[in-house]
């Protein structure tokens, strides 16, 4: 994949650009995580609050794997379907993965990242494919790693 468009006059129309880069900064409750991991299916009790998860080798409850990613995807999404710059747009996630390196401990602070990594204009799919790094870290420890490959279709 090109980090660069082919022509100038599709950079001026791609809707992302290489480099481009977007973050936020969470803190997950004990309650948040117990009541997502409900929500999902996902009964460790790792996730409770006043569980076992307290007297585990975390010393607390810990955020769900998917607790994380859910929240990594639906930043991207929400970045990348916005139109708050004029640039009316859609996005469709085509490929993702996630690697957990580290437990989100309940009441720390999550600071999750994407960047732009390389950018190509698909004539097929009708719009621009951008491959992206992600990542969630707290406190300096990069806790999930994540690959996603995104179409970005400008709708103007």
């Amino acid at each position: 994949m090109a980090d660069i468009a082919s022509t100038p006059l599709q950079a001026q129309q791609a809707p992302l650009r290489v480099g481009e880069h977007f973050s936020r900064t969470l803190r997950y409750s004990e309650v948040q995580i117990g009541e997502f991991a409900r929500m999902s299916g996902d009964r460790n009790p790792l996730h409770e609050p006043g569980s076992a998860a307290h007297h585990s080798a975390f010393a607390g409850v810990i955020a769900s794997g998917q607790h994380t990613a859910a929240q990594m995807m639906g930043l991207m999404a929400s970045h990348f379907s916005r139109s708050d710059d004029g640039v009316r747009r859609e996005m469709l996630c085509l490929n993702i993965n996630f690697s957990f390196k580290a437990p989100i401990r309940a009441e720390t602070e999550v600071n999750m990242r994407w960047v732009v990594s390389a950018l190509e204009h698909n004539q097929r799919l009708g719009g621009w494919v951008g491959q992206l790094n992600g990542n969630a870290f707290s406190g300096g420890t990069d806790c999930v790693i994540a690959r996603a490959t995104v179409l970005v279709k400008r709708l103007d």
